[in-house]
């Protein structure tokens, strides 16, 4: 079972950044983030399917962010020992994501009883019934955290029971809305207040992270860097691309999941402009007839690192990011450039 590791460590917030913590103490920005799920950084990891392992999420945790391993590809009767795994490795707070719109009765048994800190949810069908699953949620002991793409998915998280929201922009990886992420930021923190959220969507380093903060949010939550990481479980030929990305090289479509039999409800997504995507563009019908084929194929790529053959999701910040780094390096970095913007930078530019 998990650790709950909030209410089995009572101590406050200063105590827990104090000389015990492991953590630097220099770079620490305090929001109503850090303060609800006591952790050192305003920063989360995605709970991305496929995209995240138990040693990603751990690492997240252990540096003072707040990790989340996404369990949408794991079936209920594992989600126990994918927990256990992550528990061996840090004592700190940690989430579980669930795509709603595919997840079973199975794995949402499982997650409710694991416990973990947080419930993470994204892209429900309008007659999901949040209210009752975050209802079941906080009666289990945790908190919900709520991916919406516009503000009126917010309003509706909100009015649910969500104890933070994610507002994505349409600068991520992956399914996303239509609204780039300096607007939808910005837009469902007015839609919410006092609910803290978090921006996602074309954050890689602090100046984005301390952007996201002046617009209002009370972090970030990151997927495409923390997969360029060396904790993350992806093939080393998709950390390199993404090294090597200069942020142009992604479309907007909803081809990967009519080539991949998916249905997201409300959702496009972000994915390489490979060879792959090149040759089936404008061609979806005759695409639907080889599907079976088409999959085979790409499964095959997938094992090989044939980043041309397969479908491959990274968002625009992939064109920030220079190097593959360990997790702590890249929070301790983040924070520390956010932290050098916020207390030394911007003061100088407001003139008495």
């Amino acid at each position: 079972m998990a650790v709950n590791w909030v209410p089995q460590v009572e101590q406050t917030w200063w105590a827990l950044i104090g000389k015990s913590c492991p953590i630097q103490n220099d770079r620490v920005i305090r929001t109503a983030f850090t303060d609800l799920l006591r952790v050192v950084h305003p920063i989360a990891l995605a709970g991305m399917a496929g995209g995240t392992s138990p040693e990603l999420v751990a690492a997240v945790s252990n540096a003072g962010g707040f990790g989340i391993m996404g369990v949408s590809d794991v079936e209920g009767d594992a989600i126990p020992e994918t927990v256990a795994a992550i528990s061996k490795r840090t004592d700190r707070p940690f989430g579980l994501n669930l795509l709603l719109h595919g997840a079973d009765e199975d794995q949402l048994r499982a997650v409710l009883e694991a416990r973990p800190s947080v419930l993470s949810t994204a892209w429900p069908r309008d007659d999901y019934d949040l209210a009752a699953l975050f209802a079941l949620a906080h009666s289990n002991g945790m908190k919900v955290m709520h991916m919406v793409p516009t503000a009126a998915d917010a309003a509706r998280a909100a009015a649910s029971g969500a104890d933070v929201i994610v507002a994505q922009g349409t600068d991520g990886g992956g399914h996303i809305g239509l609204i780039g992420t300096a607007v939808i930021v910005p837009m469902v923190v007015r839609e919410v207040a006092p609910i803290p959220v978090l921006a996602a969507g074309g954050i890689a380093g602090g100046s984005g992270l301390a952007a996201m903060l002046a617009f209002g949010a009370a972090g970030v939550l990151l997927g495409t860097r923390f997969l360029a990481t060396v904790e993350s479980p992806v093939h080393e030929a998709l950390k390199r691309s993404i090294v090597q990305s200069d942020g142009t090289d992604t479309i907007v479509t909803d081809l990967g999941d009519e080539m991949m039999g998916a249905d997201w409800p409300g959702a496009v997504a972000r994915i390489s402009r490979n060879r792959l995507v090149e040759r089936w563009l404008g061609r979806v019908n005759e695409m639907r007839r080889k599907r079976s084929e088409i999959l085979t194929a790409m499964r095959d790529a997938r094992r090989a690192g044939d980043l041309d053959e397969a479908i491959v999701y990274w968002g625009q910040s992939a064109g920030l990011i220079e190097e593959v780094a360990a997790t702590g390096q890249v929070i301790d970095e983040m924070v520390g450039e956010a932290e050098t913007i916020l207390r030394s930078r911007l003061p100088g530019m407001v003139v008495d």
